[in-house]
């Protein structure tokens, strides 16, 4: 049996030769291409999923308190008054062609999380996946010697999904709502990329950025709690919500006190993509889109890692789901504006 040194060194060198061998098919693939972007508006498609509540409506959160003021996904029976924030309605493009127009690859970008309704038991790539096969279909990628690849990525999405919650539930068979939505989406690409104006050369420049950020890790009340909740689990199979936030707590108080979180900006000619590893509240996402050097500028979530929800402190103020401290939301509470000023930076030192 292999040590643990040894097994890794192995896996390293097994992930250098793929690396090599990659670099070495793209090599032998170069053609001359044009680039172009471009963006429409598609609100139809994105809720925010937090809403405003009567202060004393909102149930306990998993700790047994008491005062949030805003109900994540609320059910139809909920009293509920307000959206809590915003949706980023925008869809972007970034297509890349052959010389002669045949498409090479597409890189989409629209604030929606996932769509959902899978059948029991079932693992989906969501209407990326159907997106990207339709788009494909659509600009006759198929057709070409080099294979076309279709991408979408994560937008600003933290509190958005599919659910308009204004109007009574929907009722769909499985797999249906990501079609309609990733169809409906794969063909307002195919119009945009028809009309982009395309360009030969584009300069390009990247930046990154690690920042240092705080923990919110429990306070010793917090692990007392926690404790006791752990030692009542008797089916692990079966965990309430409180057990499992209580599993969490213990988790957070054996992480280090700060984390480094890798931001990327990607200037691609007049073009700003901002690259966060988090999930961005759509206000934080608008917010860097308006005040970005560059114009256009979209932003990727869920990039480089994974560090959590991303609330801005009003939204904690607010509490709810997504502020709740746990693996999935530990960052600190003035953590959006600071990764919100980094991305800005970067950007604006790529803009030059």
């Amino acid at each position: 049996m292999a040590s643990r040194s040894s097994a890794n060194d192995v896996a390293r060198l097994v992930n250098d030769l793929e690396s090599t061998d990659a670099i070495r098919r793209a090599a032998a693939q170069l053609a001359p291409a044009r680039i172009g972007w471009g963006s429409v508006s598609k609100p139809e498609h994105v809720f925010n999923r937090r809403w405003k509540v009567k202060p004393g409506e909102a149930p306990p959160n998993p700790f047994g308190e008491t005062g949030d003021l805003v109900v994540t996904n609320p059910t139809a029976s909920q009293n509920v008054l307000e959206p809590a924030g915003t949706v980023d309605p925008e869809f972007s493009v970034l297509i890349v062609q052959h010389a002669d127009g045949r498409p090479l690859a597409v890189l989409a970008n629209y604030g929606l999380h996932y769509v959902g309704g899978y059948s029991a038991g079932s693992v989906s790539a969501d209407y990326f996946a159907v997106f990207a096969e339709r788009l494909g279909q659509l600009l006759g990628g198929e057709a070409g010697d080099m294979p076309f690849v279709g991408m979408m990525s994560n937008g600003a999405s933290g509190d958005v999904n599919n659910v308009n919650r204004r109007q009574p539930p929907e009722r769909s068979p499985p797999w249906q709502k990501m079609q309609t939505v990733a169809e409906d989406l794969a063909q307002a690409a195919g119009r945009l990329c028809r009309q982009i104006q395309y360009r030969d050369s584009v300069t390009l420049a990247v930046a990154t950025r690690e920042l240092e950020l705080s923990i919110r890790r429990p306070d010793e009340p917090r692990l007392r709690w926690a404790r006791k909740v752990v030692e009542s689990i008797q089916d692990r199979d079966k965990l309430t919500r409180p057990q499992v936030y209580a599993d969490e707590a213990i988790a957070l108080a054996e992480l280090p006190a700060r984390v480094s979180v890798l931001l990327q900006a990607i200037r691609i000619g007049d073009l700003g993509i901002a690259a966060v590893p988090c999930e961005v509240f759509a206000a934080t996402g608008l917010e860097i889109k308006a005040r970005s050097n560059l114009k256009p500028t979209f932003l990727i979530e869920l990039a480089n890692g994974y560090n959590g929800y991303l609330p801005t402190p009003e939204q904690h103020a607010w509490g709810g789901y997504e502020t709740w401290p746990a693996r999935s939301a530990y960052l600190e509470v003035d953590a959006a504006p600071k990764i919100r000023d980094g991305v800005l930076d970067l950007l604006a030192s790529i803009a030059r």
